[in-house]
């Protein structure tokens, strides 16, 4: 081989390798979707998402508020990402982004423990740990929960209830999804402590998609089908704001009892009104701390609680009772 030849054959190969280089970068461009991608940089020590149900909602900007708190003391990059209104499979889409770009760890409500224990396993397989917050997958391979004991806070709002209606009321429920394994918890953990009183009859049960739109339309219908109806539990953020729209609009403000979930400021407003009656008060906030806490001691190889239950308080005006256990 003369000089030449060699020249020329060098020059290809480092061509070839140059052209392999760009091609990989480019492929690895368009595999890590815009979203996740910007604005991550070797300074920061972890790049972590945190996927809540619906980004907008008052309950999950508090639980943001908290997990900000932590970033900025720990020098992190928080992402923070979901869909506009609740939705599963928007929900695990997102999770397949944040796999794909191959983020340190992941923070998610598992509203659907069946459809959500799939795509955490391919998560952890893939050397992402994840927590899983407000809602859990026991089955899962995520390696701990942090949040509202989501059995605890129905027996809790039920035996409220029943202190408070001293045993006697016909009920309706709305309940933010009918399917979600959080809000089934909520809805059974109500029933096991009113079924011993033969005086408490739950006579519907109706779903509203963490809408507040839908909860005072299901609650309008159980009014108007049920006009023996005496209370409303409402187990999701918006529902008791919902129910009490439906109440107003149909002049039985004086007739009807409500407990609510979440102390939202306009929820709080209604209860020093004693418009609604009593609210289960949960704490977003205290979830966002420790959900990103948590995360950071399983990435620094540290021994984590399987199950991390934040606070639960039954709210009445001015008297709060402490949560529990059954």
């Amino acid at each position: 081989m003369n000089r030449m030849t060699f020249y020329y054959f060098l020059t290809s190969v480092i061509c070839l390798i140059v052209i392999v280089l760009l091609v990989q970068l480019l492929v690895k461009t368009l595999y890590l979707p815009t979203s996740f991608s910007e604005g991550l940089n070797n300074e920061n020590e972890y790049h972590v998402v945190l996927i809540a149900e619906e980004v907008d909602n008052n309950y999950w900007r508090l639980l943001e508020k908290g997990a900000r708190e932590v970033e900025e003391e720990r020098n992190i990059i928080l992402e923070y990402k979901g869909p506009n209104r609740s939705n599963v499979e928007e929900q695990m889409k997102v999770m397949d982004m944040a796999i794909a770009s191959k983020a340190d760890g992941i923070i998610v409500q598992a509203s659907n423990e069946e459809l959500f224990t799939p795509i955490i396993n391919k998560a952890v397989e893939n050397g992402i740990p994840v927590i899983t917050i407000d809602a859990d997958a026991p089955n899962s391979k995520r390696f701990a929960y942090v949040g509202t004991d989501n059995y605890l806070s129905g027996w809790k709002a039920g035996k409220a209830l029943a202190e408070d209606m001293k045993g006697q009321a016909v009920v309706g429920i709305i309940t933010g999804s009918l399917t979600s394994s959080h809000m089934q918890q909520r809805v059974q953990g109500f029933k096991d402590a009113v079924s011993h009183l033969k005086g408490i009859e739950i006579i519907a049960i109706e779903e509203s998609n963490i809408m507040r739109i839908e909860a005072e339309e299901k609650a309008n219908k159980i009014l108007t089908e049920f006009e023996n109806i005496t209370a409303f539990l409402g187990t999701s953020a918006l529902d008791g704001l919902g129910i009490h729209a439906a109440i107003k609009r149909l002049g039985k403000e004086d007739q009807v009892y409500v407990i609510a979930f979440d102390a939202l400021p306009e929820t709080m407003k209604l209860l020093k009104e004693n418009k609604i009656h009593a609210v289960v008060a949960q704490e977003p906030y205290e979830m966002g701390i420790k959900g990103v806490e948590l995360l950071i001691s399983v990435l620094e190889g540290e021994f984590v609680e399987d199950l991390n239950y934040t606070s639960t308080n039954i709210l009445r005006n001015t008297i709060e009772v402490k949560s529990q256990r059954p």
